[in-house]
Order: structure tokens, then C-alpha cells, then sequence
């Protein structure tokens, strides 16, 4: 019985019993397909996630009021009650890793057009770097101007929603609008950016910062913005905003949050995420491990006679073994084919179907899916091969 032989004969065993054979392969490419479907939903999420925190640029830190890591407290102690004030963030453009710098607050605010069209929306005071600084766009007009950032001019930047909602198609530059209680000549509208993580971007109006502090009465800015030079070692860039502001403070009572470092602990999340949504997928890929193993032994107890007149006709045992092993090989092949065809063509209906499910197939877990279920059949062979091969042929003839 030579190799082409024993491939033919394993083929044929497949195909005259058809029922065992796709049994066994179906759980293999349910397994597969399972596998598929959850890694690729689960790395579409993380893609989504880290795009929707890097779409403003990823060289940026965010420094906040407060002492969030304190020496002999608790995590989320506040050291300290001193604000972070426009002067703060005038003084980290000193930093020779500065790029732009920018002081933030945000508040609720209604807003009234000329046309007596009012509407409540989320107002935000930010310097004339924070178009540049977070990539934003100009539709028509410009962004707050180079003024001083401690006696500003009244002008307003529209979002794009905003405009649409006060002043239809008219052009609204040049228009007053009233913040709360202070009034503002518009000068920009601001292209549309839609959702981020939550938040309508568009519905939103841009004030100065001091000018905000007077709307919302506020002694202190809520963050402070610092943009660096994406060659500037992200360490070296924190130690001199702690040097700069500390010589201003007299110590440490503010919190320096480098984007980078929250990105790369996002995605470890994420990735451990996706981790634990592919091991669910692979607990169908076991349970069809165990089917086939089942079934291989029932092919074992059937075909007894089978194996005793091979035997009697001079095969030997590692011939059996191979015959056995082979078959348990293209079944989870075969299995784990059909998965792959199966799994990536539900990924890609679901991409174009619902158009907000971000699915995206990682093609590393297909790939080490399609082996693994190769892996799974040659274990699966062994002990009912090994079984096959032990069997006296004598006493295999006599069970016909």
C-alpha cells in the first residue's frame, strides 16, 4: 500500500460515509466561523475607538487642575485647590518642545441670533491655537484671532450645526450673537466634524477663553492644552511643562496626561478585549474538537473488519495510523475552510448592511484559526489512530 493509495483510500472513506464527514467539519467551521465574526467586530471596535481619540492628533498634553497621583493618599486625591489660569498656558509656550499651546473651558450656554432664533447649545472658550493645535477645519470665515489672550475680542466661531439651526443659508458672518449674557460678532463657521465619542462637535459655539471665564463666571481655565513637536520625546516634553509650571505654582498641584500614554493604555485594553472575544470563539472551535474526536472514534468501532483485513493484507501499523490521521487532517481542513469562506462573508454583509457597525477581519486570528483547526484535527486523529493500529488483526476479522 504505498502513499498515493493510502491518500485514495482515506478520500474514499470520507466520501462513502457523507453524513460523519460534514457532522465533523461543520463544528470545525463553526468554530472557525465564530472566531472570525467576533475578532473582526472586536478589531473594528478598537480601530474605531483609537481613531475616534487620534483623529485631533496624538502629539498633544492635557494638563488639569489638582494633584491626581498624591504621596501617601489614595488614588484620585486632590492635592491641591489652585486653578490653572490663561497666564499658565502663556507661560508653556516658553517650552522649547511647544508647538501650541491653549487654555480651555467649557460650559452650557443659550445662545440668541439677531433673527431672534435662540437655542441651547455647549459652549467652549478656547485660545486662537486650538483650530491648529486639535486639526480642526474652517468652513467660511476664520477662528478666533491672535489677540491677547487676557483682554480678547468679542468675536464667536459658529459650528457648523448651529449655523444651520439660527441662521438657515444666510451667511452669518459678521452677525451678532449673544452668549448667556454677553453679546459676540461672529467671524467663522467651522467645518463639520459630527460625532466624537458621544459628543456633537457641531452643535457647538467658540468663544475666547477669558471671554468664557466672564460667561460662565469662572476664576480658572478647566485644561490646558499643550502641543508638541512630534519628534520631542513625550517624557522629556512632560518634565519641562512640571519644571515651567512648578517655578509658577511653587509645586506639583496640577496633573500632566501625555495622549500617548493614554492611547497606548487604551489599546492594551482593547487588545486584551479582543483577546477575550477571540477565546470565546475558540470555546466553538473546542467544542467542535470534541465532536470530531467523538465521531472518529465511533469511525474506529465501525470499521474493525475494515482495519483487520488491511492488516491481513500486509498494512502496516503506521500505515493505519496515517490512514486515520489523514482523514482527521482534512476534516478540520475542510472544516476550517468552509469556516473562513463562511465567517469573512457575514463580516463583510455586516460592514455594507449596518453601516455604523465598525467590523474589520484581522487577518493574523483568521490565519491562526485556519492552523490551529489543522492542529485540532491532527490531535483528534492520534488516539483513534493509535487505537486502530493496535487492533489485532485476527480479532478484527472475527467482528465482520
Amino acid at each position: 500500500m504505498n502513499t498515493l493509495d493510502t491518500f485514495q483510500f482515506a478520500f474514499r472513506s470520507l466520501t462513502a460515509h457523507r453524513l460523519r464527514t460534514i457532522l465533523s467539519a461543520s463544528g470545525i467551521a463553526i468554530g472557525i466561523a465564530a472566531v472570525i465574526l467576533l475578532t473582526a467586530i472586536g478589531d473594528g471596535i478598537q480601530r474605531f475607538v483609537l481613531s475616534e481619540f487620534t483623529q485631533f492628533g496624538t502629539n498633544i498634553v492635557t494638563i488639569t487642575p489638582g494633584k491626581i497621583n498624591t504621596h501617601g493618599g489614595s488614588l484620585g486625591a486632590i492635592g491641591s485647590v489652585r486653578l490653572l489660569t490663561i497666564e499658565d498656558a502663556m507661560a508653556l509656550k516658553q517650552s522649547r518642545y511647544a508647538e501650541y499651546t491653549n487654555a480651555s473651558v467649557v460650559g452650557n450656554a443659550e445662545i440668541r441670533a439677531q433673527q431672534g432664533r435662540s437655542r441651547r447649545v455647549t459652549a467652549y472658550g478656547q485660545g486662537p491655537d486650538f483650530a491648529r493645535a486639535f486639526n480642526m477645519q474652517i468652513a467660511i470665515g476664520q477662528f478666533l484671532p491672535d489677540d491677547d489672550p487676557r483682554n480678547p475680542r468679542a468675536y464667536a466661531v459658529l459650528g457648523s450645526k448651529v449655523r444651520t439651526e439660527l441662521f438657515g443659508d444666510a451667511n452669518p458672518l459678521g452677525a451678532l450673537l449673544q452668549v448667556g449674557g454677553s453679546r459676540f460678532r461672529i467671524i467663522g463657521v467651522m467645518a463639520s466634524k459630527g460625532n466624537v465619542l458621544g459628543f456633537d462637535l457641531d452643535d457647538t459655539v467658540f468663544v475666547p477663553t477669558a471671554r468664557a471665564l466672564e460667561v460662565f463666571n469662572r476664576q480658572g481655565v478647566m485644561e490646558i492644552n499643550f502641543s508638541y513637536h512630534p519628534d520631542a520625546p513625550v517624557q522629556a516634553v512632560v518634565d519641562d511643562i512640571k519644571h515651567i509650571l512648578v517655578a509658577r505654582h511653587g509645586r506639583e498641584d496640577f496633573t500632566v496626561k501625555p495622549q500617548q500614554q493614554m492611547l497606548n493604555t487604551l489599546s492594551t485594553v482593547l487588545n486584551v478585549l479582543k483577546f477575550a472575544v477571540a477565546a470565546l470563539g475558540g470555546i466553538s472551535l473546542l467544542v467542535g474538537a470534541v465532536g470530531m474526536v467523538t465521531l472518529m472514534h465511533i469511525a474506529v468501532s465501525e470499521r474493525v473488519s475494515e482495519i483487520g483485513l488491511l492488516t491481513a493484507l500486509g498494512a502496516t501499523r503506521a500505515r493505519i495510523r496515517m490512514l486515520f490521521l489523514l482523514e482527521s487532517i482534512a476534516l478540520s481542513t475542510v472544516g476550517g475552510l468552509a469556516g473562513l469562506i463562511i465567517g469573512t462573508s457575514i463580516a463583510w454583509l455586516l460592514k455594507f448592511l449596518i453601516s455604523g457597525l465598525p467590523v474589520n477581519i484581522p487577518w493574523d486570528f483568521v490565519f491562526g484559526a485556519l492552523c490551529l483547526s489543522m492542529v485540532i484535527g491532527l490531535a483528534a486523529g492520534v488516539i483513534p489512530a493509535m487505537r486502530a493500529a493496535k487492533l489485532n488483526p485476527v480479532d478484527a476479522l472475527r467482528t465482520d
